[in-house]
């Protein structure tokens, strides 16, 4: 049986994934090295989080532990991704659950859009 797992996957950020991260960084010393086993996990094929209804793009959105608190992944960060095709990942947006509750479907496809259009 052979194996459909590309040999390898590009991941790409958005420049609000970027704007986030930066600004986060600020208030979380730890959050790349938080995400650097979820974003290898990515690069080998896994998908990772649940599925994003009401989106029509494969978007998918997951928890992260934020080592810089002691609340678990429950208060972690929040990452939404898109599974633009088998060997292509964007990373679209991250935040911080202690600082914004939820991300609507229409800013995702906001972003999306914005991202297409660069």
């Amino acid at each position: 049986m052979q194996n459909k797992t590309p040999q390898h996957i590009q991941l790409e950020f958005t420049s609000e994934f970027k704007r986030n991260i930066r600004a986060l960084s600020k208030k979380y010393r730890h959050i790349r090295s938080d995400l650097q086993e979820i974003i290898s996990e990515l690069q080998l094929g896994k998908i990772l989080g649940n599925k994003i209804k009401g989106v029509k793009y494969d978007v998918f959105k997951m928890r992260i532990k934020n080592s810089d608190i002691q609340k678990g992944k429950r208060a972690g960060y929040r990452l939404i991704y898109w599974c633009k095709s088998i060997e292509n990942i964007i990373l679209i947006t991250i935040y911080s659950k202690l600082d914004q509750t939820d991300i609507s479907a229409q800013q995702i496809k906001k972003i999306i859009e914005k991202f297409g259009n660069r």
